[in-house]
């Protein structure tokens, strides 16, 4: 009998049931990655790298927006501020803190006399907001918002880690925020071409774990589909809404990624139509940042999966939440602050 079938966290099964099949697992080792950077804190926090079976490696991937974003983008930002004199506004873990891009455009319209300029991060699971702002923006003619978009595409992302030999994947822990947008079914291109199971998963310990085993499932079995284990968020066919507003507002574009470089169609770029509210148009023409890694930092490999956060030298020595030195440790969903924050229950 497969102990691995029908966990999905729909169920009343306690974690600790839960925790009692993954032991049961018997199928060949396999490395499983999570792309996202809740899943990053969600497995840290609870220690599943202690719960996994002897052959079975959990490793984190550019699931965080802030760690996925080269320096020189934000250095991009920082001239805004010093060189253009704009307010500039984002998420929290990012400056003016501002809970959605919404919030920023109603802090132009409040500051007419300013330019105000929203610093997009983040993948499918924010880039619909910033797209409902522009369209609003441009509804009601403020003109003195605009976007600086470092939105990024997953998918683009998890298929050059298949093709990177360097990195060795079996299995996909999906990301459920950005899935709510995507849908599972988007992920099936992937099961197809590169044989690799995968699961979207939510974040509740039940959730991970039933994602998890799901995979193991799909392993022992010698499948490769996509399943998901989060339906009371994520549809197969995902958000309309969302993708329409997407579609109408940005154009996909090559993006460079921290660890992975240049990738096609991974960026998030504003179309021609909302240029007037494209703040690199406006304010950047011409200007050119170098962007250059902290001195001795691994973050590019952490967010490959070719090294643990505690394989960095830095790591818990001259890297830490107090004092960090690349984006990995500085990031809330950084996996090298995941890491240290829990690292007793990520040893086991």
């Amino acid at each position: 009998m497969n102990l691995l079938r029908d966990t999905g966290p729909s169920g009343p099964e306690l974690v600790s049931g839960l925790v009692e099949r993954l032991r049961a697992y018997r199928g060949p080792p396999v490395t499983i990655m999570e792309v996202c950077g809740t899943h990053t804190v969600a497995a840290a926090r609870m220690g599943l790298r202690g719960l996994l079976p002897e052959g079975v490696r959990l490793l984190s991937g550019p699931g965080c927006p802030v760690c996925v974003t080269p320096v020189d983008l934000f250095d991009q930002a920082l001239h805004l501020v010093r060189e253009a004199g704009v307010i500039l506004a984002t998420y929290g873990d990012a400056v003016r803190v501002v809970y959605s891009a919404l919030d920023a455009l109603a802090l132009a319209e409040r500051n007419p006399d300013r330019e105000v300029v929203f610093l997009g991060l983040g993948f499918e699971t924010t880039a619909p907001t910033v797209a409902a702002a522009l369209l609003r923006a441009r509804r009601d003619e403020v003109r003195n918002f605009s976007v600086l978009s470092a939105h990024k595409a997953i998918l683009p992302a998890m298929e050059a880690l298949l093709q990177d030999p360097e990195v060795r994947i079996g299995a996909f822990l999906c990301p459920g925020h950005a899935s709510m947008v995507l849908g599972a079914k988007a992920y099936e291109p992937l099961a197809e071409r590169y044989g690799i199971p995968c699961c979207v998963a939510g974040f509740e310990p039940v959730d991970v774990l039933a994602g998890v085993l799901r995979l193991l499932g799909q392993v022992q079995g010698g499948e490769a589909r996509v399943e998901n284990a989060y339906p009371r968020a994520v549809s197969a066919a995902g958000n309309r809404t969302a993708q329409e507003a997407l579609d109408r507002v940005f154009q996909r574009a090559p993006a460079r990624w921290r660890g992975l470089g240049e990738i096609d169609g991974s960026g998030y770029d504003l179309r021609p139509a909302f240029a007037p509210w494209d703040a690199r148009r406006r304010f950047l023409q011409g200007v050119r940042f170098e962007g250059r890694e902290p001195a001795g930092c691994r973050c590019a490999e952490v967010l490959r999966g070719r090294i643990e956060p505690a394989e960095c030298p830095l790591f818990a020595r001259a890297c830490t939440p107090q004092r960090p030195v690349g984006a990995c440790m500085v990031s809330s969903e950084g996996a090298c602050g995941a890491h240290y924050r829990y690292r007793r229950r990520a040893d086991g």
